[in-house]
């Protein structure tokens, strides 16, 4: 696996798409951070980490509408290994006219675009979610 976060972006896509209630992921930190700004966001329940000292994993529970819709319409990854993205604070910009967000790693943790420019602080934009 040469990119463990569009490893999580596509394990969690596969199993929206079956309409798995929960998915689990190798640990990470940033990975952690970022499942924090989706479960703020509202597009996942809930996430636990699990196991011991170097088997450690994230057991992410899923959000679905009333419905039965995945709250998660699509995870498009930015940045990238060969191609890092950095937005000032003047980029940040809504997602999808309002209906997404934008996942940024600034210099004070991991964020929602919104926030970002609340905090007036830019930084490299790992994803869009809407």
């Amino acid at each position: 696996m040469t990119d463990p976060i569009r490893d999580m972006f596509t394990r969690i896509r596969n199993a929206q798409a079956v309409s798995k209630k929960t998915v689990t992921l190798p640990f990470s930190k940033f990975k952690w951070q970022i499942l924090k700004v989706l479960k703020d966001e509202h597009y996942v329940e809930e996430f636990i980490r699990r196991g011991r000292k170097n088997k450690k994993f994230i057991e992410v529970v899923l959000g679905y509408d009333e419905e039965s819709r995945p709250r998660i319409s699509s995870i498009e990854p930015m940045s990238k290994q060969s191609r890092r993205m950095y937005w000032g604070v003047a980029d940040m910009r809504p997602a999808r006219s309002g209906m997404g967000i934008y996942v940024v790693s600034t210099s004070k943790g991991v964020m929602s675009s919104y926030v970002a420019k609340k905090m007036n602080v830019g930084g490299e934009v790992i994803c869009e979610i809407w």
